[in-house]
């Protein structure tokens, strides 16, 4: 018996108009004389959760009367539209996508999910291996980016997904109905048509697969000094030079050409060892500990223009809109006495009367407008203390810190260059501020203390575990497995 019943459901997160799109679908099919229903289930508000948009519909020509589902069911999915390529994969996951029968119409951007920023290491799904399994799951994908066309159509992706759907041909209806069915709303109507367009062309034109990979273009110097610099780059092995021309450029962002050079002095003897990899992940990561998070970068980045611009262009300002920002800032006592002359912040850190006086100050965070006038100056007077950076506390304890971790690597290097190289990623541990560096400083410090009694592989599971979780408790079962082997030893 031939199937006279069409089901579809929407996975979209909050605020992408997966609503807007199920209404739409709902009255393109009663104007073409078919019953529908469509319901909800939705989730937590932006990425934390998707909203499940379910439609049902079948002809009156069939029956006048139809039963119809509440929510979908898995292996009974005839079109299923995503939104990020993450929803495409929850799709599969949930068996809403099924070979015999599902056409998946998806994105291939990403929206990063909480759980992926909130990862100590790098948490990210891989874009590839979703996009492989929609292709292998699917009886046919339709998947191209729809927010980089949401943005060249300047509409919104919900009209980018109606389009998609119209140019899949996954339904029985005509263009001109569901276009008919955007006019009928009322809402933006030029624009939810222009994008309604671009997604037709876009999934007519069969696309199904990632965006491309953008190059990684190397930052080119402009001044003599940075040419000066990016020459002395040029003499590491080819498969560090990458990491280092990038490192030089974010370190003369940071602070200026003089400290890059002093980063280029750091790397020299780690290349002399001559391996390519130990002076690659060398290379990244000591300018990303000698770019170290303080009060002082912050304030700089805050503050800058092109983040300015980028707020302003995700929550689509137009030109004569203002834009207020407002920030959460928490710095503690000790971030700030870090930001002072070496000797005055360890006068007031090493005095407890005089931390327990000044201490409640900072107990609480502040909500700070930086589009303000009052802010903007102050943490532009803030970010102008770069150039007293050198004379700071914290630039003084974190240049012993990585003095010494430069050494240990020089001196592992010596008798076993794969552990040199682990010694290397374990900088990886050490980021942020506050909470968050003071946590991952201690676990690398762990880390260092066990090098003795580890190989390269076993520095590494220490590395991962340390990453797992920000509570220790993997690493302390490592840990434990590792006191083990010391013993047996």
């Amino acid at each position: 018996m031939t199937r006279q019943r069409i089901t579809l459901a929407i996975l979209a997160l909050g605020g992408q108009g997966g609503g807007v799109l199920a209404d739409w679908i709902l009255d393109l099919a009663k104007h073409a004389g078919w019953r529908a229903q469509g319901t909800s289930v939705p989730g937590v508000a932006q990425r934390t959760g998707s909203t499940v948009y379910y439609v049902e519909m079948v002809p009156l020509t069939v029956s006048a009367d139809p039963v119809l589902a509440l929510m979908p069911v898995p292996g009974d999915v005839d079109i299923v539209i995503a939104s990020e390529l993450m929803e495409a994969g929850r799709a599969i996951l949930r068996g809403f996508v099924t070979k015999d029968r599902t056409t998946l119409i998806g994105s291939t951007h990403r929206i990063f999910a909480i759980s992926e920023k909130a990862s100590m290491a790098d948490g990210r799904a891989s874009s590839e291996r979703i996009a492989a399994a929609c292709e292998e799951r699917a009886r046919r994908f339709i998947g191209f980016d729809m927010e980089a066309t949401t943005e060249a159509s300047g509409s919104v992706i919900s009209s980018i997904m109606f389009g998609a759907l119209a140019g899949s041909g996954a339904l029985p209806f005509e263009r001109a109905a569901f276009e008919a069915a955007i006019r009928a709303s009322g809402i933006a109507i030029d624009s939810n048509l222009r994008g309604f367009d671009a997604g037709f062309q876009a999934a007519g034109a069969g696309q199904n697969s990632l965006p491309p990979v953008a190059e990684n273009d190397l930052p080119q110097p402009t001044t003599a000094a940075g040419r000066a610099l990016a020459a002395r780059v040029a003499t590491l092995p080819a498969a560090a030079q990458a990491n280092a021309l990038h490192g030089v450029a974010r370190l003369t962002d940071y602070q200026d050409a003089a400290y890059a050079g002093l980063y280029l002095d750091r790397l020299a003897p780690i290349a002399a060892f001559g391996d390519a990899t130990l002076t690659a992940e060398t290379a990244r990561h000591l300018a990303l500990w000698m770019s170290y998070e303080d009060t002082i970068r912050v304030a700089d980045l805050k503050i800058r223009a092109s983040r300015f611009d980028r707020v302003r262009h995700e929550v689509r300002a137009k030109a004569d809109q203002i834009v207020g920002v407002t920030e959460y800032m928490h710095p503690r006592l000790r971030e700030v006495c870090e930001t002072l002359p070496a000797a005055i912040g360890r006068f007031i850190l090493g005095s407890p009367r005089l931390s327990k006086l000044l201490a409640p100050l900072f107990r609480e965070g502040r909500h700070v407008e930086t589009t303000s006038l009052r802010w903007f100056l102050m943490l532009r007077l803030l970010a102008g203390m770069r150039r007293m950076r050198r004379s700071s506390l914290r630039y003084s304890e974190e240049q012993a810190r990585i003095d010494d971790w430069l050494g240990l690597i020089s001196q592992t290097a010596a008798r076993d260059l794969p552990l040199a190289t682990e010694v290397a990623r374990a900088q990886g541990l050490v980021k942020g501020y506050g909470d968050t560096f003071e946590r991952g400083l201690a676990n690398f410090e762990t880390l260092m203390a066990h090098l003795p009694y580890v190989d390269a592989n076993g520095l590494a599971r220490l590395r991962t575990a340390a990453l797992a979780d920000d509570k220790g408790h993997k690493l302390a079962e490592e840990l434990a497995i590792t006191g083990i082997q010391r013993a047996i030893a």
